[in-house]
């Protein structure tokens, strides 16, 4: 990456050994410490400790998302929130770059190089923003893209096992995720899957649902939405949304425990902006409501539990599959979790890449000791149609997998391909016939 950099007597700055030239000064990170060390004539460098000094980035307030699930939604729900009580705040995760309702730049990876990410920091200090809201992978915080960041807020969702391809094991990844929370940063952890981490328990506070927190749910419904009372310390309030599922509830108060500490506004007053926020596209996202279909990213077994457990007070339909290129391994769990929570399963393609769809679908039915009320089909649009043309009354149907993703990735090509899309033509179609 080479970008306009004006300082100390250079235009450009880059992280990239192959654009180095005597205008352009080097950001030496972990990331590219090798491939530097590897050339002849060294350039002048700097690290990303030095440079936040000299973008002048020390001011704004970093907050850093991490977990195996809900990352998206707290980033996005602490933007939403932040920006309802007329704060500057920008936020950057895999929905893109976003500063004061403006969407800079389109979707990117969970957590981009060092270097975009204090170019991103940059454009958020000159349009005024005092909050940056950011998504931390795993994968950064192994490779340290996010060294020389003091972050005001370090925020824990859950640990599960996901990225078992890069990290090999659950104990492992673990580490990785424990790695960001051993400083004595302010930290927001969830208590009810706090086992599954270790900490610095300096400037640690907590959320739950089961568990004693500081932010502490006392009561709540999933009915037509979200509603909970809880208490924080000994201030008492109450909160509405439209969002569903028992793992949105733990995401929401993620979501208003940190804006409570970031903003020190009473916990009544954070909790009057929360149903403005609908939730984030393709996350548990409702694309019908009668019949109730529901979109979501899950594609983990962990992620589908976690997802079709949410919504146990229903009967439930389910289409989804695994994608190529991936994680073996829990392709079987994914069936075994669908066949256990859903009345109905339809298990189609999702992302084959360069593997054959066809094995992909008996990969995951090896789970399914019962496969009675399981249909296997190649053709997702067709799993779709197939499971809302049997779908009854009362029922909902979960798609998974895809999210807000509109593309299909087939022997190296991307077709269009919106399973909300697909759904919306198909009910309009029954609605026509009708």
């Amino acid at each position: 990456m080479k970008l306009d950099y004006n300082l100390d007597g250079y235009r450009y700055i880059t992280d990239d050994t192959s654009d180095i030239d005597r205008e352009t000064q080097f950001l030496l990170t972990a990331q590219n410490r090798k491939y530097f060390e590897a050339i002849e004539s060294k350039p002048s460098t700097l690290t990303p400790k030095e440079l936040i000094t000299k973008w002048n980035l020390t001011e704004l307030k970093a907050v850093g998302v991490t977990g195996t699930n809900g990352k998206t939604t707290v980033t996005a729900a602490i933007y939403s929130f932040l920006l309802d009580l007329d704060e500057k705040v920008a936020l950057q995760g895999t929905r893109g770059f976003f500063a004061n309702e403006e969407r800079v730049e389109a979707k990117s990876m969970t957590t981009p190089s060092v270097l975009e990410t204090l170019y991103h920091m940059k454009i958020a200090k000159d349009k005024g923003c005092d909050y940056f809201i950011m998504e931390v992978s795993s994968h950064a915080i192994d490779q340290k893209r996010i060294e020389g960041i003091k972050f005001a807020l370090k925020i824990h969702t859950n640990v599960t096992s996901d990225h078992l391809d890069y990290h090999k094991t659950v104990e492992e990844y673990r580490a990785v995720k424990s790695r960001f929370f051993a400083d004595d940063v302010p930290k927001l952890l969830n208590k009810d899957d706090i086992k599954n981490i270790t900490y610095n328990p300096i400037g640690a506070q907590s959320y739950g649902v089961d568990e004693p927190a500081t932010f502490k749910v006392q009561a709540f419904s999933l009915t037509d939405g979200i509603t909970a009372g809880i208490k924080h310390l000994s201030r008492e309030a109450s909160f509405d949304s439209p969002m569903v599922g028992l793992f949105n509830l733990f995401n929401l108060m993620a979501s208003i425990g940190a804006t409570t500490m970031l903003t020190g506004k009473d916990i009544s007053e954070v909790c009057e902006v929360v149903q403005n926020f609908a939730g984030v596209a393709g996350r548990m996202e409702v694309v019908s409501t009668n019949p109730l279909v529901i979109v979501d990213f899950a594609h983990t077994d962990d992620g589908m539990v976690q997802v079709l457990d949410s919504m146990k007070d229903r009967e439930l339909s389910v289409v989804f599959g695994a994608g190529g290129d991936r994680d073996r391994t829990k392709r079987a769990r994914m069936g075994a979790v669908a066949s256990t929570f859903a009345k109905k399963v339809y298990v189609t393609s999702d992302n084959p890449r360069s593997e054959d769809p066809a094995q992909i679908i008996k990969d995951i039915l090896l789970g399914i000791k019962d496969q009675s009320h399981t249909r296997a089909m190649v053709d997702r649009a067709f799993a779709i149609q197939e499971a809302l043309k049997e779908l009854k009354e009362g029922e909902a149907l979960m798609i998974l997998g895809k999210g807000d993703e509109d593309t299909i990735e087939i022997q190296g090509k991307k077709i269009h391909f919106d399973d909300r899309e697909i759904v919306r033509a198909l009910l309009a179609q029954s609605v026509e016939s009708h």
